[in-house]
């Protein structure tokens, strides 16, 4: 048999294995940490997989990943600065400053902007009392 088929079936046979085994010896013991809420302030609730969440959150963690590759792709012209001369600097710069203008124009537009519910929520109970002796 071919070596990589075999590494590629070996692996797969271990994934499954240590996964049944973890599911058969983890402990279940939920405690309140587990049970509260998370940190974009949703409500675990057990059984239900789908609920409706703002879109803001998925925005922002694209917005990171695009952002953060795109400063990866930075790293080799770092690394080989002296080897690349002027020209390579000047694509470095340019692809810089192309990245720098995107993501202005991504915060002018408010993209980036998140709304705190929390803030929204006391303001409107503060307004209430205030209205309501």
């Amino acid at each position: 048999m071919n070596n990589l088929l075999f590494i590629f079936i070996f692996f797969l046979i271990l994934a499954a294995l240590l996964l049944a085994l973890n599911i058969l010896l983890a402990p279940h013991k939920p405690d309140f940490a587990k049970v509260s809420q998370y940190e974009c302030g949703f409500a675990p609730i057990p059984g239900q997989t789908r609920t409706i969440f703002q879109i803001h959150f998925m925005i922002v963690a694209l917005l990171f990943l695009i952002f953060d590759l795109e400063i990866l792709l930075l790293f080799p012209l770092a690394v080989s600065l002296y080897q690349i001369s002027i020209f390579g600097f000047t694509v470095g710069i340019i692809f810089f400053i192309v990245l720098t203008v995107g993501f202005v124009l991504e915060i002018g537009s408010g993209a980036i902007t998140l709304t705190n519910l929390n803030e929204n929520n006391n303001t409107s109970t503060t307004n209430q009392r205030r209205t309501h002796p």
